[in-house]
């Protein structure tokens, strides 16, 4: 049998109620899996990219089963020739089906990253995703956190009346207030402050210095003496992904990879409900977790499928 035929891997594909499932994997046999809409979910498999509609696919997973979302779904008047361009005015009643299905497949101590950037009409910013997050909060998700995304190598260009979008929110909800969360899994070098800051330390420097707003923050300062590693903050420094053509607004393979290293550990299951070309799914091989991703464009879903083949494994075989 040739290396081709040994390699293999396919969309799934939603026809008449059925999911026809096919595992990423290199074997010396080809595993394909069907799954009924209706069925109790036992044979869902991992590491697999679904062709079809993210709500409809959703509702035939199991509760609990995700440890960890992170997508970037289509924009308000946003790619149309391709995904059709969901109104601003319609994008909440859109998602908020969508959001449901996440938070029933969400385990309790799972975290869902959504990243997006609302857009300019008529001279003022869209307000959909603010009346997103009043929603979602209605339908008992907490908003826990905000990053930033600012991009280092945003495109060029001039309007009257606003500078250049150089950043976008990548908004974190949770299910419970106590969540899974691995910080020293992205520690960033303490940076040359370090060498003079701490190299004379007063008085004040060595005991905890309460905040004067009151916002509960102190810091004490020598205890970062001696450390190479600190925590870093919430905006992520992250370049586009140029390399990446196919697909018109692809987020850097770098932005979810970093959110996986925090939010889970290998081997979690990851899900990203709008996959596009493929992004998440290549980090989380890459860091060594098993990934799902759902995706209504086939073609997308060939390029995802080919960027997943292409990526090295890491670590365990996760396709057993």
């Amino acid at each position: 049998m040739s290396t081709s035929k040994k390699i293999k891997k396919k969309h799934i594909n939603l026809e008449e109620k059925k999911i026809t499932l096919v595992k990423s994997r290199v074997a010396d046999q080809n595993a394909i899996f069907r799954v009924n809409v209706s069925s109790t979910h036992s044979s869902l498999p991992l590491n697999s990219i679904i062709y079809g509609d993210a709500l409809q696919v959703l509702q035939s997973f199991p509760d609990h089963f995700i440890d960890f979302i992170v997508t970037s779904p289509p924009y308000a008047d946003k790619r149309t020739n391709s995904y059709g361009g969901i109104h601003p005015d319609k994008y909440v009643q859109w998602f908020l089906p969508i959001s449901s299905e996440l938070k029933r497949v969400l385990k309790p101590s799972g975290s869902f990253i959504f990243n997006i950037k609302e857009g300019v009409s008529d001279g003022e910013r869209q307000t959909y995703v603010l009346e997103l997050i009043l929603e979602m909060k209605k339908q008992g998700w907490l908003w826990t956190e905000e990053y930033i995304w600012h991009k280092r190598n945003s495109y060029p260009g001039k309007w009257p009346n606003r500078f250049r979008d150089a950043w976008e929110h990548c908004y974190q909800f949770n299910k419970e207030k106590k969540f899974s969360m691995y910080q020293e899994n992205v520690m960033v070098p303490m940076g040359d402050w370090a060498k003079t800051r701490l190299k004379k330390l007063s008085s004040t420097d060595r005991r905890r210095d309460e905040s004067k707003v009151g916002s509960g923050f102190g810091k004490n300062i020598s205890n970062w003496v001696g450390r190479k590693l600190a925590y870093p903050d919430n905006v992520l420094h992250l370049a586009t992904e140029s390399s990446n053509k196919n697909h018109s607004a692809a987020f850097p393979t770098s932005l979810p990879e970093w959110f996986i290293k925090l939010f889970t550990k290998p081997e979690d299951i990851v899900l990203d409900p709008f996959l596009g070309s493929g992004s998440t799914a290549v980090a989380a091989k890459r860091t060594g977790r098993r990934y799902i991703g759902i995706e209504i464009l086939k073609e997308f879903c060939q390029i995802a499928e080919q960027r997943v083949k292409d990526e090295p494994s890491n670590g365990e075989d996760l396709f057993k």
